[in-house]
């Protein structure tokens, strides 16, 4: 350094001057080795991302994808700060402001440290998202809670580390946010509610990204599970917002988890249907059922006498969760049961009202008058 300061003197005579207890020479110099420590650290990051690529296209390990990813985040004011901290030891500063110096640079070197970690959590959380989205949607839901608490972990170290190379006493803040966390969580207490039931979502798994869910009168598909709020897409387009803590304390139906479907239905015919046909459909509508793809009979009885008509009800079960499956297997049946009905000449009933008049009978009035008065006569 001695030396590039007598070559800087050598050729700008007005160097010699001090300025701020320096001579012009040494921030000269000082300026030139700060361009050349950015200059040099620009160039690494380059040449280190370009062989990270390389490895990259030759392997199928996430990590040095997650590694080239988190270096690709490394900020213009990193390479700023560490260009001036070494400028700097060209100067004969005061031990006060080397060490704001040293401080500084400290902290602009965890806070890197902390984009370069939070970078590679996002990457990691991403490519085991997008790996498993389609085998393992719990595990979606899973480490999108996770995401938030990696985050939380990340960040908090490095405020405490902030704090502790900056002087302060953490111990003693550590113990003054217990008593003052006290008063907060008090004030945010639906908040952390919010939160802890985010957590539980998340480990719980009642449901999951993907699911189709119904939430008393709403129901939709579970499109993200946030802090604060889950996002559900209701049928007819629009989002629904939940809170966490209102939609675990509610009645959920999960239907992405059904495993078959119970059907039951019921078919009234006319009151004029003989007793032998009555006796033949149980057994009609369970081949037209048993013919039927994907589908397990269970029963078929006579039920009942109804308003206007004989009632008869089925039941079997629908060996799919789709709903569009159901419909599908339920209209063939729907369809089977009319022609076979028709063949057999069974009427299905509709609501139907008969109306009986009587005729009074009439009384004589008129004769028994005469009568009456043929006799006072």
């Amino acid at each position: 350094m001695e030396t590039l300061q007598a070559w800087i003197e050598g050729w700008f005579p007005l160097a010699a001057t001090e300025l701020w207890g320096n001579p012009t020479a040494a921030w000269v110099g000082a300026v030139i080795v700060a361009i050349i420590t950015y200059g040099v650290l620009r160039l690494s990051k380059a040449i280190l991302i370009g062989r990270l690529q390389k490895v990259v296209a030759k392997t199928t390990t996430p990590w040095d994808d997650i590694a080239v990813g988190a270096a690709e985040r490394t900020r213009s004011w990193f390479y700023l700060m560490i260009s001036v901290w070494v400028g700097s030891r060209v100067l004969d500063l005061s031990a006060r402001v080397g060490k704001a110096l040293t401080t500084i640079t400290v902290v602009v070197v965890i806070l890197q440290i902390s984009v370069w970690a939070n970078r590679a959590v996002t990457l990691w959380l991403t490519r085991t998202r997008r790996e498993r989205a389609e085998t393992d949607p719990g595990a979606v839901t899973t480490l999108t809670g996770l995401s938030y608490v990696f985050r939380l972990l990340i960040w908090s170290a490095a405020l405490l580390l902030i704090l502790d190379n900056a002087g302060v006493d953490v111990t003693a803040l550590m113990a003054g946010l217990g008593v003052g966390g006290i008063a907060v969580a008090l004030a945010i207490q639906s908040v952390l509610g919010d939160l802890f039931a985010s957590l539980s979502i998340a480990l719980d798994k009642p449901f999951v990204i993907g699911d189709f869910v119904i939430v008393g009168d709403f129901m939709g598909t579970v499109e993200r599970v946030g802090l604060k709020t889950t996002r559900i897409r209701s049928l007819s387009g629009e989002q629904l917002v939940f809170s966490n803590s209102d939609l675990l304390s509610s009645r959920i139906r999960n239907y992405k988890r059904m495993e078959e479907r119970r059907v039951s239905f019921v078919v009234g015919v006319t009151y004029q249907t003989p007793a032998a046909e009555l006796e033949a459909i149980p057994g009609v509508v369970r081949d037209i059922i048993e013919s039927t793809d994907s589908t397990r009979f269970d029963r078929a009885h006579f039920k009942g006498f109804g308003d206007s008509a004989y009632l008869f009800e089925f039941v079997y079960y629908v060996l799919s969760a789709d709903y569009a499956v159901f419909m599908d297997i339920q209209q063939a049946i729907n369809l089977g049961i009319v022609r076979q009905f028709a063949e057999r000449g069974i009427e299905i009933a509709y609501p139907t009202r008969t109306l009986h008049m009587a005729t009074p009978v009439a009384t004589e009035v008129l004769p028994a008058r005469e009568e009456a008065q043929d006799g006072q006569d």
